[in-house]
């Protein structure tokens, strides 16, 4: 079964960033001038955020053993972490004596309206999961909270009867509603923080900045819905 509510998953936390990491300033960095004053800090540059999927991939690769894999992108956040995911295995599986075949598909999952959990999951597309029997999947998702919402994705697709499942995320955040859930793969590990950038939005804003950044309350009310 995906993920594990009793132990940590062979590759631990992933790079665990602490409660009272300041950040970086943003000076050090360029990005997009029309979110300037929206943001408190860069939590992970982008470049550090390639660097780790890179490693995820091949801690994949070494588990799955080269065997084809149905990738299933949890949408919207996850489509870049789940591109740049995909184009690493790729490269490993051109790189190999082994040809791995990788289809992926999408599902939305919607849980977040400003910056609160809803509570409720709706889960939106995907309605053909009948197609991931016999398959290993591996669900590719950006955020990993309180573990409700993955929880029920897996619940739903094991109805299907999947070789295998694993469930790779870009972030968990350390949250006292967490369930235990961890994902069998995480990249960074990290505050019970509202993040934003690198395809992680705040009502559909802030897709378009490659680092992940913490979003300060000026930002919070400018794009508020």
């Amino acid at each position: 079964m995906a993920g594990s509510s009793e132990e940590a998953p062979d590759y631990g936390r992933g790079v665990v960033i602490m409660d009272d990491w300041p950040g970086y300033d943003l000076n050090l960095f360029t990005y997009p001038q029309h979110y300037y004053g929206d943001l408190e800090y860069v939590l992970i540059p982008h470049g550090i955020i390639v660097d780790r999927i890179e490693r995820l991939a091949k801690d994949i690769m070494k588990d799955i053993g080269y065997s084809d894999i149905m990738v299933l992108c949890v949408l919207k956040g996850g489509y870049k972490f789940c591109a740049d995911l995909v184009e690493h295995l790729k490269n490993i599986s051109r790189n190999s004596d082994r040809f791995v075949s990788m289809k992926v598909d999408f599902i939305r999952l919607k849980s977040y309206r400003n910056d609160q959990s809803m509570g409720e999951m709706q889960i939106i597309g995907g309605d053909d999961l009948s197609t991931l029997a016999g398959k290993n999947v591996l669900i590719v998702e950006d955020v990993v909270g309180t573990g409700r919402t993955m929880k029920a994705l897996l619940s739903n697709i094991e109805k299907y009867k999947p070789n295998m499942v694993k469930v790779a995320s870009l972030l968990v955040k350390r949250t006292p509603r967490s369930d235990g859930f961890r994902p069998d793969y995480a990249g960074f590990e990290i505050p019970n923080l509202f993040v934003v950038g690198y395809a992680l939005d705040y009502n559909e804003y802030f897709r378009d900045l490659n680092h992940i950044c913490v979003i300060n309350e000026h930002g919070k009310e400018k794009y508020r819905v």
